[in-house]
């Protein structure tokens, strides 16, 4: 039976923590589902459709015998529906700090109520990416901060791309 692992967040933008997470899931499951939510909530920096190509390009790198197939798809909906619809049996999450466990584990809890059938699992994020986060590193090129430990070159150049205008 197939494995299937969704890693779900708003990617914006994809961070060296976003692409260690994705790393270590790529060796647990058979076909990883990154699912970028659209989030227009959250009034994000780039549109679903630049976060996409970010994440397709980024993840591009990653392939290799072995490893997990990788899909990445946006949502826009319940998260537990859009893993129901994917067929996905575990969902994969990154953890940071102890913040970070505290709203993961409500969110589990709700999850869990909605659907008993899928898993959530954690990872813990690399000690060299423990305090990345795409708000911060947004902060960070917005006040001129070099964020080249963040990101990969190719999103630390659409970053500034979007600050310049």
């Amino acid at each position: 039976m197939e494995r299937v692992g969704l890693y779900p967040g708003t990617f914006d933008p994809v961070t060296m923590g976003h692409m260690d997470i994705i790393g270590r899931a790529m060796k647990l499951v058979d076909r990883l589902i990154i699912g970028v939510a659209v989030s227009e909530a959250k009034q994000p920096l780039f549109s679903i459709e630049e976060r996409l190509k970010m994440m397709e390009e980024e993840c591009a790198r990653l392939v290799a015998p072995g490893l997990a197939k990788i899909e990445i798809k946006p949502f826009d909906k319940l998260l537990m529906h859009f893993a129901e619809e994917c067929g996905v049996s575990v969902i994969l999450r990154g953890l940071r700090a102890v913040s970070d466990f505290e709203y993961e584990f409500q969110m589990t809890a709700m999850n869990e109520q909605l659907n008993r059938d899928i898993e959530t699992a954690f990872l813990m994020a690399d000690v060299r990416h423990q305090a990345v986060a795409s708000r911060l590193v947004k902060e960070i090129a917005r006040f001129g901060g070099d964020i080249s430990a963040f990101v990969t070159p190719t999103v630390k150049e659409r970053i500034l791309e979007k600050y310049k205008k």
